[in-house]
């Protein structure tokens, strides 16, 4: 078991907690419309794309680290504690990893809110790194769709 890990990163934003909640649930339709240099296209496949179930595949846009394609799979939402669970089950990043969990906690801080997002996972082999590029294209979402939501609103 040398070979799995866990990386955690928690980040300040202005918006209120509800708001980022929202735009993560919605993020089939949002992310590739705010952050369309990030996503090309977020396609559901199976269920309605926010249910537990749920499938999706992802595609990147052109000069995304690693990772051109993945499919992932809603594993659990909370909405009352606004806590999102998804898998990584299929795509380039299964070339490196064997197994990849994620979990996004959105928590409001008085008109502002924090987000934690965490993941596990098991190499393909000791050789690969940590997925530290995937945490760090995380942290980038989350401050650019707070910024979407100051400009937008």
């Amino acid at each position: 078991m040398a070979c799995s890990g866990q990386l955690h990163v928690e980040v300040e934003l202005k918006s209120l907690a509800e708001k980022v909640w929202e735009t993560i649930r919605d993020s089939t339709k949002i992310f590739p419309q705010a952050l369309s240099h990030d996503y090309k296209s977020i396609e559901v496949l199976e269920g309605d794309g926010k249910a537990p179930g749920s499938i999706r595949l992802i595609n990147y846009a052109e000069g995304s680290p690693i990772v051109k394609v993945s499919k992932e799979r809603i594993e659990s939402v909370d909405e009352a504690e606004k806590i999102y669970v998804y898998s990584i089950f299929d795509g380039d990043l299964m070339k490196y990893y064997k197994t990849f969990i994620a979990k996004i906690n959105v928590i409001p801080k008085g008109e502002s809110s924090v987000v934690k997002w965490s993941c596990e996972f098991e190499k393909a082999s000791e050789e690969i790194p940590d997925p530290s590029v995937i945490k760090e294209f995380a942290v980038k979402n989350f401050v650019e769709i707070d910024d979407y939501l100051h400009t937008k609103a």
